[in-house]
């Protein structure tokens, strides 16, 4: 997996060893020497990832990683800080400015090529979310809501069979978090599938497989976007470089540093949540895009897409489709007589009693003003018939209560019932015919039915 790499050192003969390692590797690399430069690259070129040493005159890399992370348009590019410090100190304060992952030098090649590829796939789905996410706004189905997007607090699983380090791990974590220790790997797998922050396995467990235990997370749908963080030995080499290339999101290395712990968690769960952030406003942008926003049936354009579907499968010679089209009778007097707040408001509740009478593989929708459709899938004439007149009678038979309760309203519908006819039958020409049967009940006097056979 190649990416767009910006290297940043102060130290020429550094950056051009770093170029020639990463190209080697196919990466796309890109240079500056100064953290201003750096800054005003990433801002230009977007990278995919941000290698940054920290020992820099001016600007250190700790303060550009911070003003990466403070500035909306870089805070989504990991950065990895790369130093000749190996000290507690630096570390933490590395992960607190932000930074994704802390390596030191001299620096191992395989390791640094496994944190790089594993930064990349996560880099991707974000940079996919959140240009789904964008597109939402742009069309107006997602608004600009903040979201919670902190590190604390979060519900952590610890797998680990080691009950002394598990104990110190939960013990550490409890100052801000929800820990929960598992040592068996089948019941954690399971506790993985409830709402789970972060997962931190040991993968020196004696009982388990702790490889082995992060690649089934990986690999079930329900718990593969759970992040994890695995213990490991530094001595350990080939196993922390599987343990990335599985998919582990970060490596914390023995003895515990409680410090560290405490923002490689803290980092994790940020991440996770900015992520769940954009998953869900595009889950509901995807809501918004079929849903009409007044009565919260689906909208008229959702309908044309079931209905092609519906109909193309009843000609081939599948179950009949039947379709249910609704005017509320005298909407007009409703809205002049009362206002439009009142008129919001049968439609709401019509939309409401809509939804209760119908099946559930039943689509109703609002087809535009005081119109609405049902798309009653393998469903005769004769049944769409009767199931329609139930709608009219409960629609009917029940006033309607609006105005904060202070008017009762007497409100009636017609509706036009069609059934699709087998081969050489369309979906408009269904309309059609459902559009005939309701201009005659409103024309023989509302508050009826009428089917179209042919």
């Amino acid at each position: 997996m190649t990416a767009r790499i910006l290297v940043v050192d102060d130290i020429e003969a550094n950056v051009k060893l770093l170029e020639a390692k990463l190209s080697a590797e196919y990466f796309d690399v890109l240079t500056a020497t100064d953290g201003p430069t750096a800054l005003a690259l990433a801002a230009a070129e977007k990278p995919d990832i941000i290698l940054l040493d920290v020992m820099m005159p001016g600007m250190d890399g700790f303060e550009v990683c911070r003003r990466l992370k403070d500035d909306p348009l870089t805070r989504h590019i990991p950065v990895v800080l790369v130093t000749a410090l190996d000290g507690r100190a630096d570390r933490i304060a590395g992960l607190e400015a932000g930074a994704d992952e802390f390596i030191t030098k001299p620096i191992d090649d395989l390791i640094m090529f496994s944190r790089v590829r594993n930064l990349t796939r996560l880099k991707l789905v974000i940079d996919e979310l959140r240009d789904r996410e964008a597109s939402g706004r742009r069309i107006g189905v997602i608004a600009g809501a903040a979201a919670r997007l902190a590190g604390v607090g979060g519900r952590v699983l610890i797998v680990d069979d080691n009950e002394r380090q598990a104990q110190r791990i939960h013990t550490e974590l409890s100052v801000e978090h929800r820990p929960l220790v598992e040592p068996d790997p089948e019941k954690a797998h399971l506790t993985a599938r409830g709402p789970v922050d972060l997962v931190i396995v040991n993968l020196m467990a004696r009982n388990f497989d702790g490889l082995r235990f992060a690649a089934n997370l990986r690999s079930d749908e329900a718990t593969r976007q759970a992040p994890i963080l695995a213990i490991y030995d530094p001595d350990e080499r080939a196993r922390a470089v599987k343990a990335l290339d599985l998919g582990v999101n970060d490596l914390l290395a023995k003895p515990i540093d409680p410090l560290e712990l405490a923002a490689r968690v803290r980092t994790q769960i940020k991440r996770k949540r900015y992520t769940d952030f954009l998953r869900n406003n595009l889950d509901n942008s995807l809501e918004l895009a079929v849903t009409d926003q007044l009565t919260g049936l689906h909208n008229r354009r959702y309908m044309t897409g079931q209905l092609d579907a519906l109909t193309q499968r009843a000609v081939r010679g599948g179950a009949p489709v039947a379709a249910l089209l609704i005017d509320i009778d005298h909407f007009k007097k409703i809205n002049d007589g009362f206002g439009h707040d009142v008129g919001d408001e049968v439609l709401c509740e019509f939309g409401l009693r809509l939804a209760s009478n119908v099946r559930a593989i039943d689509l109703p929708c609002r087809y535009g003003g005081e119109e609405f459709v049902i798309l009653m899938p393998d469903t005769a004439l004769a049944d769409a018939e009767r199931i329609a007149d139930r709608i009219r009678r409960n629609v009917g038979g029940s006033p309607f209560r609006v105005a904060a309760g202070s008017e009762l309203l007497t409100v009636t519908i017609s509706i036009g019932v069609a059934a699709t006819l087998g081969e050489g039958d369309t979906p408009e020409a269904l309309l059609k015919r459902a559009d005939q049967a309701l201009y005659e009940a409103k024309a023989s006097g509302r508050n009826r039915v009428i089917s179209h056979a042919a």
